[in-house]
């Protein structure tokens, strides 16, 4: 019993923090991205085998601004194991969706790491 109520709370913290990171990146609320993102996180993002650091990543939300116009984004997460959360991502876009998965790695409430790959074109399986 002990062991439930230690995990209880760090599940609902990691959850609250991916909840803040989608909001964060919908909105390219490069505030929130500082506050979120630690400063040896990194950003894999495997469909362009590009890893960024969190300079950078913040750095790409002018563009990303532009191109998420009109976007929603939809998640739930897949699976938990520590400090590592898999999540399934539907970025809704005016003109086509894309089913992501990401997984995160979080520390202390910041995210150490991030790493997106797309699962499908479409958000139909979502």
């Amino acid at each position: 019993l002990p062991a439930l109520l230690i995990t209880s709370p760090l599940r609902a913290e990691n959850s609250d923090v991916i909840a803040q990171w989608y909001a964060a990146v919908l909105a390219a609320d490069r505030e929130a991205l500082e506050r979120l993102l630690a400063d040896e996180a990194l950003i894999a993002l495997d469909d362009l085998g590009v890893t960024q650091s969190k300079s950078e990543f913040i750095a790409s939300m002018d563009e990303w601004e532009t191109a998420s116009s009109g976007a929603t984004i939809r998640h739930r997460i897949e699976t938990e194991q520590g400090d590592t959360v898999s999540v399934l991502a539907c970025y809704d876009f005016p003109g086509n969706d894309t089913l992501m998965r990401e997984t995160f790695v979080i520390t202390d409430s910041r995210i150490v790491a991030n790493r997106q790959a797309t699962v499908d074109e479409t958000c139909n399986s979502y």
